[in-house]
């Protein structure tokens, strides 16, 4: 099914737009670090060459929009650049999960916070109101990882247990998970961490 996407999101700090050919330079840069290609980077570009899993991810996230599937570029509101990534996916049912990640020269700013809010508020806002009308976002993320916990807590997600080694990382080790989730009826979280003009 095609779904209808926003152009832009703005949120505070940043904006959230569709991918661009345009973004790989610093697509590349992000997917060179050690956190992201621990936990962010999928099995099948692991097996990619370096140098070529840019152009694969991205290749990716222009497809899904296309296809009506939201994957976010959290850029600068005042340059346009790319600082990190935030996308819906197994959209089903009403429920979606969420991935994402900041860019290394982007953190401490706050932006993965008000990215999630960003995206989370939209995709939960009934679609006569021009969101997405989804009634449950999910996100999980391996317990050897807690800032994404902080940013799941902060940004109104629940926490609602551990799933037993429901993560892997990039050599393929197993890992518990915390699984965390808002619904569309959940108080609209007040958080919005302030960043740096």
């Amino acid at each position: 099914m095609t779904r209808r996407l926003p152009a832009r999101l703005p949120g505070t700090g940043l904006v959230l737009r569709p991918f661009s050919p345009e973004d790989e330079p610093l697509v590349a840069q992000a997917l060179a670090d050690t956190e992201i290609v621990r936990w962010a980077l999928g099995a099948h570009l692991h097996q990619l060459p370096a140098d070529e899993r840019a152009a694969q991810w991205l290749r990716t996230r222009l497809v899904a929009w296309s296809d009506g599937v939201p994957d976010f570029a959290i850029t600068d509101p005042n340059t346009n650049d790319l600082t990190g990534y935030i996308g819906l996916r197994r959209i089903h049912n009403g429920n979606a999960e969420v991935g994402s990640w900041i860019a290394p020269w982007a953190r401490g700013r706050g932006l993965a916070v008000n990215a999630l809010l960003t995206a989370a508020g939209w995709a939960l806002t009934p679609a006569s109101h021009s969101g997405m009308g989804l009634h449950r976002i999910a996100l999980h993320h391996s317990i050897d990882n807690p800032a994404s916990c902080t940013v799941a807590a902060k940004a109104g997600l629940l926490l609602e247990g551990i799933m037993r080694q429901a993560t892997t990382d990039h050599t393929g080790t197993r890992y518990d998970s915390h699984l965390h989730a808002r619904l569309a009826t959940d108080p609209t979280p007040r958080e919005r961490v302030p960043t740096p003009s």
